[in-house]
C-alpha cells in the first residue's frame, strides 16, 4: 500500500497531465474553428462580390471588391455612394485604397421633391 503522501503526489501529477490536455485541447478547437470560420467568411464574400464590373444586372453588390486602377471616387461615383468612407471603418486613408480591398456598398439614391 501507498502512503498518503505518494498517493498525493500521484493524483497531482495526474490532474497537471490532463489539465494540460485539456488545454491543448482547446487550443487545438479554437484554431481550428478560427480556420474554418475564415474560410467560410471568405467564401461568402467571393460569392457576393464583384470586382469592378456589373453582376447581376447591378453596377454594385453590398460587398466590393476593389479592382486595379480605382478609385474610391470611381467606385463612389459608379455605386452612387458618397459615403463610403463613413460606411467603412476600416479605411483610414482615403488615399490608401488597393486592389482586393473589401468595401461596403450602401447606395444612396436622393429624394425627389412632389
Amino acid at each position: 500500500m501507498d502512503p498518503p503522501r505518494t498517493r498525493r503526489a500521484r493524483a497531482d501529477a495526474a490532474a497537471w497531465y490532463l489539465s494540460t490536455i485539456l488545454l491543448g485541447l482547446i487550443l487545438v478547437a479554437s484554431i481550428r474553428e478560427s480556420y474554418s470560420s475564415l474560410a467560410e467568411t471568405e467564401a461568402a464574400a467571393a460569392a457576393a462580390t464583384t470586382r469592378g464590373n456589373r453582376l447581376g444586372g447591378r453596377a454594385c453588390e453590398e460587398i466590393y471588391v476593389v479592382g486595379e486602377g480605382e478609385t474610391l471616387n470611381t467606385i463612389s461615383d459608379k455605386c452612387g455612394d458618397p459615403y463610403i468612407v463613413e460606411e467603412n471603418p476600416h479605411i483610414h486613408d482615403p488615399d490608401d485604397v488597393f486592389p482586393g480591398l473589401v468595401i461596403k456598398i450602401t447606395p444612396f439614391f436622393p429624394r425627389i421633391n412632389c
